[in-house]
């Protein structure tokens, strides 16, 4: 019988690291407390026949029974045989179109009498509270931060919505057809980059979660809500069912010397291979949580007293991406394609200092055509290997 002692709420003040035991009635309240401070509570939600991320209010907004089933360039959903809340893997949505803006106007003037008046635009940002981010979810949010705000260069939009951001975290208890976080020590677990942390448990008996408190105003949100100390028990059903998910992972990917891999096979046939199969759709870069390319685009309105120049998100993968004048830089899609590959396993880290991969698994489910970047990888590897054994 498992005992974590008697319920509480508005009890003795939790700190960081404490962990307790939230049943299931009670994750209400969390959406509750969070919607009462001002955020503005997101969440996975089922629409379009897939898990994407929207507003919610309620326990009912939540995939309750719903799952996912991945596998190159196919994704379906299906019905639990549990309640599970957090039953599924990722959709194609990610967290970073609400902290980059896909469309964000950059300046706008009008003509007046004495000239060109520049329109000032302040945007009240709104406070995000993101509930259900993956482990390598958080690390795509981190890897953002290095790249938006870490720089010389701070995106203050950026920055303003992250700062003012809460996270609830979820542990990985299932791993998906096209996951391959372990192999990029990503997860399933999250270690760092949240306010709470849940981990879900269900069993015949019992539907509860496993919430630890990662930050100071986490352990305060979290005392607002019904819970009871964790016994050993339940601490261990929750690490348990975790380390479960880290032995089931669909795909695996050699990240050894990776990059020095690629930057010696530049020239390697399977690049053509991949090219002549790759749509250059750009699908894999618009559900890549890390991938940040943007274009601007200059407006007019047919009055001709109104200009304003806007940022809106862009893919490598179009001719007009590597457009200057005379034309494109990345002509071919072999080009386009190693260009892609080559940045987020390789040149990324000489950039940023990390790897612009996951593990999500997200462009391999959403590739049309069903191209691997594990699969893509190894092939690379294994010729190498192949041409020095003959030599």
């Amino acid at each position: 019988m498992v005992s974590g002692g008697h319920e509480i709420n508005g009890g003795p003040a939790l700190h960081i690291g404490d962990k307790v035991v939230l049943e299931r009635q009670h994750l209400q309240q969390l959406l509750d407390a969070l919607s009462k401070k001002g955020y503005r509570v997101l969440g996975p939600t089922v629409r379009d026949q897939a898990i994407v991320y929207d507003e919610v209010s309620s326990l009912k907004d939540l995939p309750s029974g719903w799952t996912d089933e991945q596998n190159a360039g196919t994704y379906h959903l299906k019905k639990r045989a549990d309640s599970a809340l957090f039953g599924y893997v990722v959709g194609p949505h990610s967290w970073k179109r609400f902290l980059l803006e896909p469309e964000a106007r950059l300046w706008q003037t009008k003509s007046a009498e004495m000239g060109l008046t520049t329109v000032g635009h302040k945007e009240e940002m709104p406070r995000f509270a993101f509930v259900g981010v993956r482990s390598c979810e958080l690390h795509a949010i981190a890897v953002q931060d290095k790249i938006f705000i870490a720089g010389e260069y701070v995106d203050e939009s950026y920055k303003s919505r992250r700062e003012s951001l809460f996270v609830v975290a979820v542990n990985c208890v299932q791993a998906g057809g096209t996951c391959f976080c372990t192999s990029m020590k990503t997860g399933p677990k999250a270690t760092s980059g949240f306010d709470l942390a849940v981990t879900e448990v269900v069993n015949t008996e019992r539907h509860y979660f496993l919430t630890e408190a990662g930050t100071k105003i986490g352990a305060s949100v979290l005392g607002e809500v019904t819970h009871r100390e964790a016994s050993e028990e339940e601490k261990a059903a929750a690490e348990g069912a975790v380390e479960k998910c880290s032995k089931q992972m669909g795909r695996t990917l050699n990240t050894a010397e990776i990059k020095e891999l690629l930057y010696r096979n530049y020239e390697n046939p399977r690049w053509e291979d991949a090219a002549s199969r790759c749509l250059t759709c750009g699908n894999c870069t618009m559900v890549c949580p890390t991938c940040f390319c943007t274009t601007v685009e200059d407006y007019t309105d047919l009055s001709g007293q109104l200009a304003e120049r806007r940022r809106r998100m862009d893919v490598c993968f179009t001719m007009d991406f590597s457009y200057i004048h005379g034309g494109s830089i990345r002509y071919s899609p072999r080009a386009r394609y190693r260009q892609w590959m080559t940045h987020k396993l390789a040149t990324w880290i000489d950039q940023f200092g990390v790897s612009g991969c996951v593990g999500c698994g997200r462009c391999i489910t959403w590739c049309p055509v069903a191209i691997d970047i594990t699969e893509e990888a190894r092939a690379i590897r294994e010729s190498e290997l192949s041409h020095k054994s003959v030599t």
